[in-house]
């Protein structure tokens, strides 16, 4: 059975290193790994930390690249290889660019397609954008779903897909979440004062461009203006992004601004930390695996388990929203407990090995 891996972004990256390292276990796959570089330098970092050199690397990343850019150069520089390759499956893994393009180029060659992380739903496709509907998309295109919750079988079951093509594995995340964990973190972790407690932030979403963004840096400005807390908010390169967020918190005294971290040092952090607050969808699945409460800036996820169980809390996009509930898991240690304490719902740490089990038998 020839196998090939294709992904783009570090959190892709993340998430399929424990299934390209179960892969390697078994003699009878020749297993390859296809990166497009959607996200350069940030997916870089992943191959280093996981140990993966990539057999074909399209290096599709351009500067102020929109969706259709990565889609038409990912279509046009997947097609010699699966033409040469021929390979029986493609692995894809999430909702990126490079998830839909890939499968679709494999459902141009029929290749059939294994969509790992399968299932995920909002129900409003222009949020988050355009990841709702790339997965919608690469659903449709896929030949096996691997459905890291009980829900997500639900969601792909309404969807018509037939039953025997859903498997539910668990999220890889929290496979890659006790390799990395048991690691210790290369070099020193940016420094924060021992005094205060440890806010965390990631925000980068093209849906919160704009004034959902402008909202969430006023709300970040104020947390810190508390005093008590160091704000440390590694911050992506799109100019979107960086440059509200030095604008409004570059000389903040309790803010720490950086460049995008290496997933090693990012998840020794996340450990470290009293709170996060994100509008990343990975960090609602990894954060809850080390007891750590998260705050989710969208208006909606397509993780409701995590809301369900408590290990997560929807706050939107609004400053004041945001403020609220921070205050209260700064403020009342009853309610940081409660979520700190809560059972994550995303898997055992053994994803990577059902899927590949399942495939095997295919």
């Amino acid at each position: 059975m020839k196998v090939i891996s294709v992904f783009g972004t570090r959190p892709e990256a993340v998430k399929m290193a424990p299934v390209v390292a179960e892969l390697r276990k078994h003699a009878g796959v020749e297993s390859k790994v296809l990166v497009t570089a959607q996200h350069r330098d940030m997916l870089d970092q992943v191959l280093d930390i996981f140990g993966i050199t990539p057999d074909y690397d399209l290096d599709v990343m351009q500067e102020d690249q929109t969706p259709t850019d990565v889609a038409a150069e990912v279509l046009k520089r997947i097609q010699p290889i699966l033409r040469d390759e021929r390979p029986d499956w493609i692995l894809v893994q999430g909702d990126t660019t490079t998830v839909l393009a890939a499968s679709l180029a494999a459902f141009y060659n029929r290749v059939k397609v294994g969509h790992v992380e399968a299932g995920l739903r909002t129900y409003d496709r222009y949020n988050p954008f355009p990841e709702e509907i790339n997965r919608v998309l690469a659903d449709q295109l896929s030949d096996l779903h691997f459905a890291p919750t009980e829900t997500a079988k639900t969601a792909l079951l309404k969807e018509a897909i037939p039953p025997e093509r859903i498997h539910v594995t668990g999220n890889t995340v929290i496979d890659a979440l006790r390799v990395i964990v048991a690691r210790p973190a290369n070099g020193s972790l940016p420094s924060f004062p021992a005094d205060k407690r440890l806010v965390l932030v990631t925000a980068h979403r093209r849906e919160n461009f704009g004034q959902p963004f402008a909202n969430m840096l006023a709300a970040l400005k104020c947390i810190a203006d508390r005093g008590d807390v160091h704000v440390l908010y590694p911050v992506h390169p799109n100019p979107n992004v960086r440059g509200p967020a030095y604008e409004v918190l570059g000389h903040h005294p309790h803010v720490t601004l950086l460049p995008p971290m290496d997933y090693l040092a990012f998840v020794h952090l996340m450990a470290k930390a009293h709170l996060i607050l994100t509008d990343s969808g990975g960090i609602q699945e990894e954060a809850p695996g080390l007891g750590v409460p998260v705050l989710v800036m969208r208006a909606v996820t397509e993780r409701p388990e995590a809301v369900a169980a408590g290990t997560a809390k929807l706050v939107g996009t609004n400053t004041g929203a945001i403020l609220t509930e921070a205050a209260k898991l700064l403020d009342d240690p009853a309610a940081h407990t409660a979520m700190a304490k809560a059972v994550n719902p995303f898997g055992d740490g053994h994803a990577a090995e059902r899927i590949v089990s399942i495939l095997l038998r295919q």
